[in-house]
């Protein structure tokens, strides 16, 4: 069954940003035998996104491991099994579950390389699904990657497609430093072409997904998506918007960002989670010390409101749009 799915692998296909992480998983766990997955439902259910479906079928409960619905006790068992020499991979079954498990991952997944004066590392992924667009409630369509991302030790990335799900996360397995890898669950259905022989791009290194010349436009995970719509409705009135895919929130790469503010003179940042304090500002920080010069106006600002997740009647209100994004680009250029 193995050798069947890892044949399967080898030529090019259609894939879900699911499928595609489900595949990379696969990949990981037979490349590797001190891979294990560990997470609520993940074995027998497949995970409530169906991300872990059959791995537990083909590799054993003692690999694929359905925990008890404890993310503080699911991340400290995956540091000492780290300790041990194993590769876990911890799925965290929506991003606002997360908050038990927290003062496990920032005082000691974080800190455990640092304190041992790097005599051991601490291979580890803790998956998230997180954001909105799906009707869910509160708990279920946060974004709290500033958390993280602020927190020194911690690697986090998160992927925007199907192609970049596939090697991200084989990429995080691989790692000696603890990645928290964050997933767009509104995403897990979008499809692209995977190429498993292509050579991936760098785990922790942004890219230019859509060329440009008026205005830059900064996204990762699900925006993505809605920030490349909007620049396919911006080249409709005649502006030319250039998409980067931060793709790593820590470390951030931002050469790719300054080279492209540097030649369109303007910045929009865009990203599910509130405006206050979000992503978005440290690009903003940094663009206006490196850039200043090449700026035509202030960076803008795109992001949720500074107020706890709503219901999932108004939940189009409080996310970030394709109306949104064009109407931060028409005040970029206002100036």
């Amino acid at each position: 069954m193995l050798t069947e799915m890892s044949e399967s692998t080898s030529k090019t296909q259609q894939i879900t940003l699911a499928k595609g992480l489900n595949l990379g998983l696969r990949r990981a766990l037979e490349d590797d035998p001190k891979v294990l997955l560990m997470g609520e439902d993940i074995g027998k259910l497949g995970g409530v996104f169906r991300v872990t479906d059959g791995l537990q079928k083909d590799f054993g409960e003692g690999r694929v491991i359905d925990t008890p619905l404890a993310e503080s006790g699911i991340v400290g068992t995956a540091v000492g099994l780290a300790l041990a020499g194993y590769r876990p991979v911890v799925e965290i079954q929506f991003d606002g579950f997360v908050y038990p498990a927290f003062d496990q991952i920032v005082t000691q997944v974080a800190k455990m390389r640092a304190r041992a004066l790097g005599t051991v590392s601490m291979p580890m992924v803790i998956r998230i699904p997180f954001g909105g667009g799906i009707g869910a409630v509160e708990h279920h369509s946060e974004s709290p990657e500033a958390y993280f991302a602020m927190t020194a030790g911690l690697r986090v990335v998160s992927a925007s497609n199907p192609v970049d799900a596939y090697w991200m996360i084989q990429q995080a397995i691989a790692s000696d430093d603890p990645v928290v890898f964050f997933e767009p669950k509104r995403r897990y259905w979008d499809k692209a072409e995977l190429d498993p022989t292509a050579t991936p791009h760098p785990l922790y290194a942004s890219r230019v997904v859509r060329p440009g010349t008026d205005a830059t436009v900064v996204a990762y995970g699900p925006m993505v998506k809605t920030c490349l719509e909007a620049a396919a409705a911006a080249e409709e009135e005649g502006r030319s918007l250039e998409v980067i895919d931060l793709r790593t929130l820590s470390p951030l790469d931002l050469e790719p960002v300054y080279a492209s503010v540097r030649k369109t003179g303007r910045l929009v940042t865009v990203h599910e989670a509130s405006v206050f304090l979000g992503l978005g500002a440290e690009v903003a920080a940094r663009v206006t010390e490196k850039c200043f010069y090449s700026l035509e106006s202030p960076v803008i600002r795109v992001g949720a409101p500074h107020t706890p997740y709503p219901p999932s009647r108004v939940e189009e209100e409080f996310l970030p749009d394709l109306d949104r994004v064009l109407d931060a680009v028409d005040r970029a250029f206002a100036f």
